[in-house]
């Protein structure tokens, strides 16, 4: 099964459930849509919005997670050891106010973490890419940053 997962945002993201309706995924498809979720489908099972619990189960069960640029979109499924494709909503096709999911998905993609999609990538052959891409496991420095910070404020 592959998870699709597009945030809450009003913007519609209509170019990335393109490249999924055109693709060869033969593959069960269960899609988290926010706002997008109007788009009319002859492959994929679209949902507007999918509880936290639910949203764990789906992301434990699929074999590959396809997701818009937010970061927690993108880390939820890696600390699970998720293979994640992500596709950066863009501002010139008035899918968020700026670019800054592009520069998640580029950060993230050169540190090895995840498979970015754009404008220039055929999904089918990310997809065969994410069968042999190996998840770099991803530790976050939240904790060590919190004791950092605690040690310059109580100094």
């Amino acid at each position: 099964m592959i998870l699709v997962t597009l945030g809450t945002q009003d913007q519609k993201f209509y170019r990335l459930l393109d490249c999924i309706e055109k693709s060869k995924i033969k593959d069960e498809i269960i899609v988290q849509a926010g706002g997008s979720s109007d788009y009319v489908s002859k492959k994929m099972k679209i949902l507007k919005f999918i509880n936290y619990d639910e949203m764990n189960k789906l992301i434990d069960e699929a074999d590959l997670i396809i997701t818009h640029g937010g970061t927690g979109s993108i880390l939820t499924p890696l600390k699970k050891g998720k293979k994640v494709i992500a596709m950066a909503r863009l501002e010139k096709y008035g899918e968020h106010i700026n670019n800054h999911q592009k520069e998640i998905v580029s950060l993230f993609k050169k540190e090895g973490y995840i498979l970015e999609l754009d404008d220039n990538t055929n999904l089918d052959d990310l997809i065969k890419e994410a069968k042999t891409f190996k998840v770099r496991k991803y530790v976050s420095n939240t904790d060590n940053f919190i004791s950092e910070l605690k040690k310059l404020i109580d100094n």
